[in-house]
């Protein structure tokens, strides 16, 4: 990596640091340094599970605690269990937390506006919108992809949501019992793999591989969630899913797809893959599409 990227990105972090006022233990005036200030926010009227206030912030779970601990301490906070799971840590704001956090509100807005009031409408409108590509790209970067087992919640989830959206978009509907199988067997080692992109920890896409030997390797249940969107994960998903299969020995992918998924099937054409005749039977697709992997020439028809 160019390392003029790298110091041009801490340049950048030591001047919104400065600027914000995230250096002060008193953020905002207040009694409370930046983190805590952020939990406050986190927590919200409604209260949070701990459990998800963690993944939320990206936090360690001992540095939570003592936060919360010293916001208890200043009367901000209680910690208890949660209504419906008494094993659920739950975090709720007490009266004198709900003023403060109003307080840090509008405080955070007049600390926005002074940002603005000096520039002109032109650079106001730049502004905006250079932080609204940095928000984006940031939670780009947030995205991890592994390798998880097919049979895992999150895995679950995401084919669950996956035949869902083939559900809402197919002409004909889908149904899971019509379309071509693909056993859970057939998706883990070492017959396959199944990977999931997880965003502040929950599941926002999938993707499966299946082996052949010496024949070509499958794409299968390739799926980004709407929320995640504009984010490059499904890209990044192929790639991921490219590299294992050609770490297995691969030199051609190929998937089907429904004509409906106009989305997916771009993405697949942008990337290097070549529309082919049917490979398989599958009721559900409309276009069949292979890549080599080692670059080299069109796949054969």
């Amino acid at each position: 990596m160019d390392d003029n990227l790298v110091d041009q990105v801490r340049r950048f972090n030591r001047t919104v640091t400065q600027r914000v006022g995230a250096l002060n233990d008193h953020y905002l005036a207040r009694d409370h340094p930046l983190g805590e200030a952020r939990v406050l926010w986190e927590i919200g009227p409604d209260g949070c599970d701990v459990r998800s206030l963690r993944a939320q912030l990206d936090l360690d779970s001992g540095y939570l605690s003592r936060m919360l601990r010293s916001l208890e301490a200043n009367g901000l906070v209680t910690v208890g269990t949660g209504d419906g799971d008494k094993r659920v840590r739950f975090a709720r704001l007490t009266k004198k937390g709900a003023k403060e956090r109003a307080l840090l509100d509008r405080r955070s807005d007049a600390l926005a506006r002074s940002l603005l009031e000096p520039l002109t409408a032109a650079q106001r409108e730049r502004l905006v919108s250079a932080m609204s590509d940095v928000e984006r790209l940031l939670t780009a970067a947030l995205v991890d992809i592994v390798v998880i087992d097919p049979a895992h919640r999150h895995a679950q989830f995401c084919l669950h949501a996956y035949y869902g959206e083939l559900d809402r978009r197919f002409d004909t509907g889908f149904d899971p019992t019509v379309t071509r199988a693909v056993d859970l067997d057939e998706v883990r080692a070492p017959r396959g793999l199944f990977v999931v992109a997880t965003l502040r920890s929950e599941p926002v896409g999938c993707g499966a591989l299946k082996f052949h030997g010496k024949q070509p390797t499958e794409i299968k249940r390739m799926w980004v969630a709407e929320s995640a969107r504009g984010l490059g994960v499904g890209r990044r998903l192929l790639t991921e899913l490219e590299g294992h299969a050609k770490a297995n020995g691969s030199r051609v992918v190929r998937l089907d797809t429904n004509k409906a998924l106009v989305e997916a099937i771009s993405m697949y054409r942008s990337t290097g893959y070549v529309e082919v005749d049917a490979f398989n039977d599958e009721p559900y697709a409309d276009h069949w599409f292979e890549k080599r992997l080692n670059g080299g020439g069109r796949p054969r028809r």
